[in-house]
């Protein structure tokens, strides 16, 4: 939905005959270095996308570096509040999962600063938690992902980038940072973050550190939400060169640690009426990334390079141990092709994921068990502008995957990946957009917790998906109206349990809409997402879509921001809902319907207008105390499943320095 998730509305500061130097940092450099005055309309916050605007990102949803500043002492459903259609279940980081238009993120391709992630340990955590205060954008590719998104980008892919030196130094400065505190009074969270970097002479560094903690939240009910305690830390390291022609060299290093007792199954808030017993949860996450590129390349030379390495390790020390590792190693060499009417970007990219689950003798299941999957990809992606109303993108790649299961059983496959987008402007107002795609999807690496020696992968295929999109963009001056409707279908998917190993096909059809309504003094976005899945043509449960899908039905989220009129303060807020449904008689364990939900959320934020480098945020989620599970969590359609519940109301401080 471009039309709202690509763009959001702000004041800028003052919309009035304003300096340059009370501009926000996302406003065009231009404006900064020469000191004039503007009249500025409604921001339409630009994306740092180099083809943002092209047919193949007409679906694509982008979170803004002002947006994330919201989101930087919160999670990921604070990263994307406000787009209905991507749904973030589970009220605690490392339960955290992501559903694009219905479909789980473990099957689209997804890159931290371009290393390769979507490494699944445990099937009751998150393979993607990320900490928001080290991120400067966001793209969600949804449904159809252009050839360049890597392999295995099933259904869509996901793009973040953590920020760069560049982001947080002030003009002028050679060193700067920032410092954020904030407090929750449930569950009593703290947390504080710094951020320093530094340039000199064409080089440029970052450190980043982030420490929560605090204990068990309340629900809406006043219920202790057992082991959902915050003992969290968060660290990035940044260095890069960039030299006078425009040769950038960048390399980055994060890591991620949530180390607390939680229930035996974390995305559970407990079973059939009492909390289960809790185990430390030691779960580390690492992504490493090294890139090359001109920056100021045009023509048809305009190289990039890319390699990186992350890891998903989560261990469970007790009551014996029990770890598992799956780890990606990425390369990407490609070239982008700068033609009169458009680019062409062609290259060849390789992954290699090893899954290990690893019990030491005399422990209650000894074993050392790995699966692994080696892919070589050759892929070629054309974004072309035949005419002022059209556009076009289309592209191709071939996958080569030798995988290699838990005995030493190999099995090579291979397959074509094709898709198309195309957006043509009826009218300056109107213009219609719709793509397709046919995914190789190869074997996947499976849970690690599940892996078993003894499995048999004779009848195993390699999966593959079909996706379809069409949709309508209307804007008329700050008004922007647009929707579509989606299908995504996988054949041959994986399904395992302990005992084998084998293929479904899994669907998810839906729709969505949106508007975006801007003023001078603020803004308006109303989203609404409606999507239904099933496993090998049958309406299912959480339980038969785990690791494909969710069954989530209608959601709805809707946002506004207003200037009050007194220098330096914001007020907003936003409601969340989803609608009843049904979910009694389907699967195998469904037997219970999904209760609907409406929650307010509020805030007010102050930029005293003497320090213009302070920002003092208050806030309070879940405004009238709703006890509720969002529609995403796991295990709602379930009577033995009590489902981990949101925190109840809420209240918190931000307070954000400069410097």
């Amino acid at each position: 939905m471009p039309y709202i998730s690509s763009i959001r509305f702000r004041r800028a500061r003052a919309l009035l005959l304003a300096s340059a130097t009370t501009l926000p940092a996302a406003l065009p450099s231009m404006a900064q270095e020469t000191g004039a005055a503007y009249r500025l309309d409604p921001v339409i916050v630009e994306i740092r996308d180099a083809f943002s605007g092209a047919a193949d990102r007409a679906t694509s949803m982008y979170v803004s570096e002002l947006e994330l500043d919201r989101a930087r002492t919160g999670d990921l459903k604070d990263v994307f509040a406000g787009i209905a259609s991507v749904s973030v279940g589970g009220g605690i980081p490392i339960a955290q999962k992501i559903f694009i238009n219905g479909v789980d993120m473990l099957n689209l391709g997804v890159s931290i600063d371009g290393a390769a992630q979507n490494n699944r340990a445990f099937h009751h955590v998150t393979s993607n938690a990320i900490d928001p205060g080290l991120l400067k954008q966001v793209r969600a590719d949804a449904t159809v992902s252009p050839a360049d998104a890597g392999p295995f980008a099933l259904a869509g892919s996901v793009v973040f980038e953590t920020v760069d030196p560049e982001d947080v130094i002030p003009a002028g400065q050679v060193v700067g940072g920032n410092v954020r505190l904030s407090y929750a009074d449930n569950g009593g969270t703290a947390q504080g973050a710094l951020t320093l970097a530094g340039t000199y002479q064409g080089f440029s560094w970052l450190g980043y550190v982030k420490r929560a903690e605090g204990g068990d939240y309340e629900t809406g009910s006043g219920a202790t939400q057992v082991g959902s305690g915050a003992n969290l830390v968060s660290t990035l390291g940044k260095i890069a060169y960039e030299s006078q022609d425009g040769h950038r060299f960048e390399l980055s290093a994060q890591q991620l640690r949530d180390e607390e007792l939680r229930q035996f199954r974390p995305n559970f808030g407990g079973q059939n009426g009492a909390p289960q017993a809790l185990y430390r949860f030691d779960t580390l996450r690492k992504s490493y990334s090294f890139t090359y590129e001109n920056v100021l390349a045009e023509g048809l030379w305009d190289p990039r390079v890319t390699l990186g390495y992350s890891e998903n390790q989560v261990d469970r020390p007790l009551p014996s141990a029990s770890n598992g590792t799956t780890g990606t190693f990425s390369a990407s060499v490609s070239n982008t092709f700068n033609l009169g009417g458009g680019t062409v970007v062609a290259g060849v990219d390789y992954q290699e994921t090893d899954g290990n689950y690893y019990s030491p003798p005399g422990s209650s299941w000894p074993a050392d068990i790995t699966e692994r999957s080696r892919n070589v990809g050759l892929f070629a992606q054309a974004r072309l502008d035949p005419t002022d109303r059209l556009r076009l993108s289309f592209g191709a790649r071939y996958d080569r995957q030798t995988f290699t299961g838990t005995g030493g059983q190999t099995i090579r496959n291979g397959g074509l990946s094709g898709n198309a987008s195309v957006v043509y402007a009826l009218t300056e107002s109107f213009a219609i957009r719709g793509g397709v795609s046919s995914v190789f999807g190869g074997i996947d690496i499976e849970d690690n917790y599940t892996f078993n020696p003894a499995w048999n992968y004779t009848a195993l295929r390699p999966a593959r998906a079909n996706n379809a999109t069409i949709g309508f963009d209307y804007e008329v001056g700050t008004f922007k109206l647009g929707g579509e409707v989606f299908l995504t279908r996988f054949e041959n998917a994986r399904t395992s349990t302990f005992a084998a190993t084998g293929n479904s096909d899994f669907e998810s059809r839906g729709f969505n809409l949106g508007a975006t309504y801007g003023w001078n003094s603020g803004f308006a976005r109303f989203t609404l997402s409606h999507s239904e899945v099933s496993v090998n043509g049958v309406p299912q449960d959480s339980y038969a879509t785990l690791d494909f899908g969710a069954p989530l039905g209608t959601v709805m989220a809707f946002e506004i921001e207003q200037e009050t009129g007194l220098p330096g303060l914001t007020v907003g807020g936003g409601v969340d809902a989803a609608l009843p449904k049904s979910g009694a008689g389907v699967g195998s364990f469904g037997n219970r319907d999904f209760p609907g939900y409406e929650v307010v959320n509020v805030f007010a934020e102050y930029v005293p207008p003497s320090m213009q480098n302070m920002t003092i945020r208050a806030e309070v989620t879940n405004l009238f105390d709703v006890t509720y599970a969002d529609r995403a969590t796991y295990g709602g359609d379930f009577r033995s499943i009590d489902t981990l519940k949101e925190p109840g109301r809420t209240i918190s401080v931000v307070a954000v320095l400069n410097f």
